[in-house]
């Protein structure tokens, strides 16, 4: 590009008419173009000088409110007082005039984590889903914003950002949820086209909850506690590079919810917190969840009742119950989970590892469902299909009905179990476990020994290097579901 340049621009190099003047004029005027044009081509890094795009050009400036300041009165003769043109600072007051960016300190929210910042989310976010344009929310950074139970309600008019740069943070007392909800703190419903985002943190200050937990005391009355953020019927949802620490209950939920991407979060918790499930999906689908560290004292990421289309990838669990499907059917209920693949993931010093675990006497099925490239260290329990699950103070009667497990898939599964019995398929005698697979898998003990396995009614085939050995009552015929696993659990950690 820049040999053309040269040539186009310097015809006066082959003319002997023309003055050293215009000579060395567009000789400057050559070596100019050609630096232009490099720091604008360098390969493989963004342009080094940035021209300025017209607003047709720009796809965000179409879509914004563009001001010019001339427009408001500014004359810029470098005499006369412009300041008052330009845009007041963010603590003067909400800047309704351009609508679209709402600082919650604009709205009276005082950030020092003692005074109640609730009416002010309340209001900015009122303003925010009224807004015919798109329009963000911002929680500033260095600011602890303490707001109780709060719902933010749609349909909102266009799409809404809410970025979180500073705290947000839960009340510590129980007692602030007398005559609420008591498992709603942060709830979203009903909203399209929603980001929540930005490099803050979600506090729920749970201790009290969890002191007060039947799992820590069984004295104690078995209660609901709140989940951090709970989005309900939301659809093409986006939630990433956010933190959750120390939930009252689970970190966050999504119910009933559509095309969800989930990215680059972490969520905190003590091992030893009762029911702190990190990501729990229920009734959704199309949920992608990727690049996110979790470590709490619950599953890191549980799906139930009435989802598919799930894609977990590139994920870190642990401390923690591992990643679960289910648990399934309780109280005779129907549920049913399909379609989910959960591929790379590092789990470590988790009490299980990869587990679907229904209730006796539910209906439905739980089928379709991969789990590859899977590095495992210390983990109790890695491989579990458990269709006798039971999370009560009682014994749990035997029933006949189950939901169904069929086309399981276990592959590239490798680590260390904390536990001498290394895979455990137990499964129903009415509804025998169908068609599970298994390639590739090698799991040993933390010392180096051999583990072991255990059956019932498990029916599936093995391929390449299984340890320990798999148990299958039987082998059949079937072609496993073999998912494109993209290369070896090495090569993806």
């Amino acid at each position: 590009m820049s040999f053309f340049f040269f040539f186009f621009l310097t015809p006066s190099f082959t003319s002997s008419s023309s003055s050293s003047s215009s000579r060395f004029a567009c000789l400057i005027f050559t070596v100019f173009i050609f630096f232009v044009s490099f720091l604008i081509n360098v390969e493989g890094f963004e342009p080094l000088l940035q021209l300025p795009h017209s607003p047709a050009a720009s796809p965000w400036l179409s879509r914004e409110k563009v001001l010019n300041v001339n427009q408001l009165g500014a004359k810029g003769d470098g005499i006369q007082d412009d300041t008052d043109i330009l845009p007041h600072s963010r603590a003067a007051g909400p800047r309704l005039e351009t609508g679209k960016i709402l600082y919650v300190n604009e709205f009276g929210a005082k950030g020092d984590g003692i005074q109640d910042d609730t009416d002010a989310f309340r209001n900015a976010w009122k303003i925010a889903c009224a807004s015919i344009t798109k329009a963000s929310i911002v929680i500033p950074h260095d600011k602890k914003f303490l707001v109780r139970p709060i719902s933010f309600a749609g349909p909102c008019r266009a799409k809404v950002t809410v970025t979180i740069s500073g705290a947000i943070i839960a009340p510590k007392d129980p007692e602030v949820w007398h005559g609420l909800n008591p498992q709603k703190w942060l709830y979203f419903h009903g909203v399209n086209h929603l980001t929540v985002r930005g490099n803050g943190i979600i506090n729920g200050r749970g201790h009290k909850w969890w002191s007060q937990s039947c799992k820590i005391n069984a004295t104690n009355p078995c209660e609901h506690a709140p989940t951090a953020i709970i989005f309900h019927r939301c659809q093409k949802l986006r939630v990433r590079d956010i933190a959750l620490i120390n939930s009252q209950r689970t970190h966050i939920a999504f119910t009933n919810s559509f095309r969800v991407v989930v990215s680059g979060i972490k969520m905190m918790a003590p091992s030893t917190s009762p029911n702190t499930d990190g990501l729990h999906i229920s009734s959704s689908s199309r949920v992608n969840i990727k690049d996110s560290i979790i470590r709490t004292g619950d599953d890191c990421i549980s799906i139930v009742g009435n989802s598919s289309i799930i894609r977990i990838r590139n994920i870190a669990c642990g401390p923690g119950h591992g990643i679960s499907v289910g648990s399934l059917g309780m109280g005779h209920s129907w549920s049913q989970v399909h379609d989910v693949i959960v591929d790379q993931a590092f789990l470590a010093h988790t009490k299980n590892g990869l587990r679907i675990k229904t209730w006796q006497g539910g209906r439905g099925f739980a089928s379709q469902i991969t789990f590859q490239n899977i590095l495992m260290e210390n983990v109790s329990h890695p491989l579990i299909i458990d269709q006798y699950y039971c999370d009560s103070l009682l014994p749990c009667p035997n029933q006949t009905l189950a939901v169904k497990v069929a086309n399981i898939s276990f592959v590239a599964i490798k680590g260390t179990s904390a536990t001498e019995e290394s895979v455990r398929f137990a499964c129903s005698d009415s509804f025998p476990c169908e068609k599970l697979y298994l390639e590739q898998v090698q799991l040993l003990s933390n010392t180096g020994k051999n583990t072991s396995s255990y059956c019932w009614q498990a029916q599936g085939l093995t391929s390449g290097s299984v340890e320990p050995p798999a148990c299958f009552s039987s082998n059949g015929t079937f072609i496993g579901q073999k998912a494109d696993r993209g290369g070896s659990a090495l090569q993806s950690f």
